[in-house]
């Protein structure tokens, strides 16, 4: 049957242009479907105040075109997001790759039809009516883990009278808070990020917290450009060695448990980690997310900077974590324990079993927790993402039988490698559940899975065959190999989005694979090796 399209590809983050360059690269056709207005997909969508990557800039790029890395010149330590979706604009154009995206458009529906093996895609405008019916042989979404905004349904919060932003869907013009009062709920990563930058604008800021989370000082800074020559004159030494570390992030790890170190030795490892800053905190020894008394050491170390710094006791206790470092992902932030020694900045406990008690509701005029109102004219909802499964839910995909993937992962998320679904026919999910992903650096996990996808219709074309589709007993096996991996952790020991467990109702299940990015290649490689096994092919 003609298809319009080799392939469809939904979204046009680094992800979809990655994809995009590598079926083009290799004769495929492919349309790249984008909601937005422009590439860079998550760095496009979160302009909140303060706005950055975790990852060292250096490190949080392509890698496949060397020309591209020796151009392209990161001016900071962490790269804010304006600068990162300019690279995105840059990777777009130096590409030529805008010519093959659709933008202002979303896939409504993607259904897969059984006599022809293509599946049907349906389009709409965003905004307008209308819409579009595509046929392509593959189907490969690459909407990202961290994509679905997560508007929490607290009672009245249609009824607040002033202007309600969500960090996750941020007005691209900004949002001046000058002068205002403002309240934000929520203190992970996003919250971590602006709320400093608030607090030195807004004329009051009043801070909901329900789960005191860890975070490291950046200590960002500009780079030396001495630095940026040595980096980029060794690059390919630095790609090689982080592919051979978990998180595929090139840095120092301290082979050797805490729980053997010496007190004193261990208070200078943590210390040296805090004053160089960053996720590499917690590659202070090996065994933090092994052992319990070894995390607590971790733990506490953080708790007593805590309370160095935030000079009200009450506040600092309110502000320490109690759970294990590392069950959610670390934040990064610049400044942000201090904020809470302004006099403009109040902290709200919101804990269920706290001294304040959760958000009753939200009044036209701000917030009323356990009796006690709290008044602002904005809000900012910086709750989160329904994580890793979200933004593929909200499609309605459709395999054999007219089962939708919902269906499918109605007790929780299975793939075969985090790239592929029984029942769903030359169907692929770029850093779907089941992968690395979101426990890794982004951009290297991203182009090993396109280059993956990628080889791989190369190898249908090659075969002659138009169809892949994993096999039960495959599925099943890496459902256990990821469910194993979290088990040996301390990760899976907390209510953190890597389980859903911010989003109501839905299943419990530790999505990524924690087995490190270079044991998940070596598997990824060894299925090619034997000619694609636990897949059929027709």
């Amino acid at each position: 049957m003609k298809t319009d399209f080799d392939a469809v590809v939904i979204g046009a983050g680094f992800a979809g242009m990655y994809m995009l360059h590598r079926l083009r690269g290799l004769g495929f056709t492919a349309r790249v479907i984008e909601a937005g207005k422009g590439v860079g997909g998550t760095w496009y969508w979160n302009r909140y105040p303060g706005a950055r990557c975790d990852v060292e800039s250096v490190q949080y790029s392509y890698q496949f075109s060397p020309e591209l890395e020796q151009d392209w010149e990161w001016t900071e330590r962490y790269a804010t997001q304006p600068k990162i979706l300019k690279y995105a604009n840059h990777v777009a154009d130096r590409f030529d790759l805008r010519r093959d995206i659709q933008f202002e458009t979303r896939v409504s529906r993607a259904t897969f039809d059984e006599r022809d093996n293509v599946w049907l895609v349906e389009t709409a405008p965003v905004g307008k009516e209308g819409g579009d019916r595509l046929l392509a042989r593959f189907v490969i979404t690459a909407m990202g883990c961290l994509s679905s905004p997560n508007t929490p349904k607290i009672p009245g919060l249609a009824d607040f009278n002033g202007p309600t932003y969500h960090t996750g869907n941020w007005p691209h013009e900004g949002v001046d808070f000058t002068g205002k009062t403002v309240g934000v709920i929520g203190t992970g990563s996003s919250a971590i990020q602006s709320i400093p930058l608030i607090a030195k604008q807004a004329k009051h800021l009043t801070v909901f917290q329900r789960t005191a989370n860890y975070t490291i000082p950046a200590h960002n800074r500009p780079l030396d450009p001495a630095y940026v020559r040595e980096v980029k004159a060794h690059y390919r030494e630095m790609r090689k060695r982080a592919k051979t570390l978990p998180a595929g992030i090139d840095l120092r790890v301290n082979n050797v448990p805490a729980i053997e170190t010496p007190e004193e030795e261990r208070r200078r490892q943590y210390q040296e980690r805090w004053d160089y800053g960053g996720l590499g905190f917690m590659a202070s020894f090996n065994d933090l997310l092994l052992n319990d008394e070894s995390n607590r050491t971790a733990a506490e170390f953080v708790r007593e900077k805590i309370r160095e710094i935030v000079k009200d006791p009450k506040t600092a206790e309110i502000l320490s974590p109690t759970n294990i470092i590392g069950c959610k992902r670390l934040c990064v932030d610049t400044g942000y324990w201090e904020t809470f020694n302004r006099p403009n900045v109040t902290l709200v406990d919101i804990r269920a079993d706290g001294d304040g008690g959760p958000i009753e509701r939200i009044t036209p005029t701000g917030a009323r927790a356990r009796g006690q109102d709290y008044d602002f004219d904005t809000l900012v909802l910086a709750t989160g993402f329904d994580a890793m499964t979200g933004a593929l839910l909200k499609v309605d995909i459709r395999g054999r039988g007219g089962v939708t993937l919902r269906e499918k992962w109605g007790e929780g998320p299975k793939t075969y490698l985090g790239l592929t679904v029984v029942g769903f026919p030359n169907l692929f999910t770029i850093t779907g559940p089941g992968s690395p992903s979101v426990l890794t650096n982004m951009l290297p996990s991203i182009e090993q899975h396109a280059d993956w996808i990628a080889d791989c219709l190369a190898a249908l074309r090659d075969k002659g065959v138009s169809l892949i589709e994993p096999v039960e007993t495959a599925e099943a096996f890496w459902a256990g190999e990821v469910g194993g991996a979290a088990n040996i952790t301390l990760r899976s020991s907390c209510s953190s989005w890597y389980v859903g467990a911010n989003i109501p109702g839905k299943p419990r299940v530790f999505m990524p694979y924690i087995g490190g990015l270079p044991a998940y290649i070596e598997r990824c490689e060894a299925v090619v090796a034997k000619d694609y096994e636990g897949f059929a092919f027709a």
